[in-house]
């Protein structure tokens, strides 16, 4: 327990900390060295009070569209161990969401997401959560390879890593893929297997609920997390355009989907250092295709505000209302 905790400590007030300083430090000079960046912020600025601004309105729409088929995907998901509406499920996402932003790689995510299940198929409800969440993560790495297969030449030419450790990434990622794609459309085959360990008939009742996932389902799940990757790329395609980056959609597409492949490769500690990562990965990848620094860097910290702190704040005020009600539950009890 105590190495844990110093563990513990060393991240969140040591590594983290330390990790965020170096990557904003390197952000701000790659931007500090972009040419002309006093007449990029001025563009920028003219953006911001032009018809323009319509981009960052149907940017936040999206948001909610985003969280509300990721809602959608939970239920359909979860529905087999308890049946809920869409308004409750879309605020258990959102409470997932106030929970994850504070935890690495976003664990708290489950946490937030079970206090809408009821007592005794919570367990369960996180097994068939994994899954669903699984869906989003195979289709992620999917456009991430899509991505990577038609930026191999700008990325090798750029000079970020050389053609033979470009082939060995891209081939070792799509072995892992196709293997995550077998273990998905078998995961009831998977669940047999763990059926006939001595070990694991403890806990099998736990995972008993994904016998229960057909390919209809699973392929269900998987056009809702195209569905959701789509949303993605296209709020990223209009803050672009409103700090005057100049890309095209298939452009920012490819870009997106090698960034996103990346970020769920490495690692966050914390919620001040995703967004330091998200900038110093959008700024290298974006920038095979545009100069303006400035404009790639706040459309990263713009997207990380709308699709992250904003639904954070209103699930972490759902979460204090679901507190009261338990208390004066326990009260009355």
């Amino acid at each position: 327990m105590k190495i844990s905790k110093n563990i513990k400590l060393f991240f969140n007030y040591f590594l983290g900390p330390l990790l965020f300083v170096w990557l904003c430090w390197s952000i701000y000079k790659q931007v500090r060295s972009q040419e002309n960046l006093v007449a990029s912020w001025q563009q920028i600025k003219a953006s911001l009070t032009s018809s323009k601004i319509i981009y960052l309105a149907a940017v936040i729409a999206l948001m909610f569209i985003n969280w509300a088929t990721e809602a959608y995907k939970w239920r359909l998901a979860i529905r087999t161990v308890q049946k809920i509406s869409l308004p409750r499920a879309f605020k258990a996402v959102l409470s997932g969401v106030s929970f994850s932003v504070a935890t690495p790689n976003n664990i708290g995510d489950y946490v937030g997401r079970i206090l809408y299940v009821e007592e005794g198929k919570r367990i369960k409800a996180v097994t068939l959560t994994i899954v669903s969440n699984a869906s989003q993560l195979l289709i992620t790495i999917l456009m991430g390879l899509i991505g990577l297969y038609f930026l191999k030449d700008p990325i090798v030419q750029s000079g970020m890593i050389s053609p033979i450790w470009f082939d060995a990434l891209f081939y070792g990622i799509g072995f892992c893929t196709a293997l995550l794609l077998l273990l998905y459309f078998r995961v009831s085959w998977m669940v047999k297997w763990i059926d006939r360990l001595p070990a694991s008939r403890k806990f099998s009742w736990s995972i008993e609920a994904l016998e229960n996932f057909n390919a209809t389902i699973l392929i269900r799940l998987l056009s809702l997390s195209v569905t959701r990757f789509f949303i993605f790329t296209l709020q990223y395609y209009l803050l672009l355009q409103l700090f005057e980056v100049t890309v095209s959609f298939w452009q920012c597409w490819m870009g997106i989907s090698v960034m996103f492949l990346i970020l769920a490769i490495i690692p966050t500690i914390a919620i001040f250092t995703d967004l330091s990562v998200r900038s110093s990965i959008s700024l290298p990848i974006l920038g095979l295709f545009s100069s303006n620094q400035l404009g790639i860097s706040l459309t990263s910290a713009g997207i990380w505000l709308i699709n992250m702190i904003i639904p954070a704040l209103i699930g972490s005020v759902l979460v204090l209302g679901i507190k009261k009600i338990f208390k004066s539950k326990n009260e009355n009890a």
